[in-house]
């Protein structure tokens, strides 16, 4: 059973790694949603103040992190290194994206941009990193000659 779970995915059968790979972007995007609620009603603490309160807590961001580490574990040892970075990364990134661009706050004087395109690159870098680490741990060599063979 987990020789299955754990052989490449382009040994598989094209039905096989589409559903394990869609199941990955729906469990990336599950922990996102899930971990970090969406509290549209952001609001000042007590009246007057300039803090606002949030639902994200660092049990919700340890959570997130360490799902979104073994998804991308899990696809970077089994597929093609670009995949974990899809298949991770871009869920949460694209729910990021919409949860900032839903706040009320006019764009001008709004961080929000600046703020996803940080989080997003950390993201991204974190999701290459896992993943390039246990592509390490593959049993099986990877054929990556095609590359030098189509610039020859």
């Amino acid at each position: 059973m987990t020789e299955k779970l754990l052989r490449p995915l382009r040994t598989r059968p094209w039905p096989e790694r589409w559903l394990t790979r869609l199941l990955g972007a729906a469990l990336a995007a599950a922990a996102y949603r899930v971990c970090l609620p969406w509290d549209l009603r952001n609001r000042p603490e007590l009246e007057g103040s300039l803090s606002e309160t949030t639902p994200v807590t660092v049990t919700g961001l340890i959570v997130l992190a360490l799902v979104l580490l073994l998804l991308a574990a899990y696809f970077g040892r089994r597929d093609a290194l670009a995949w974990p970075l899809l298949l991770v990364a871009v869920p949460p990134a694209a729910l990021m994206y919409f949860s900032f661009h839903s706040r009320p706050e006019p764009l001008d004087a709004s961080v929000w941009p600046l703020s996803w395109a940080f989080f997003t690159l950390v993201l991204g870098a974190w999701v290459l990193v896992a993943a390039s680490v246990a592509r390490g741990f593959r049993r099986e060599p990877v054929d990556e000659e095609w590359l030098i063979r189509a610039r020859s």
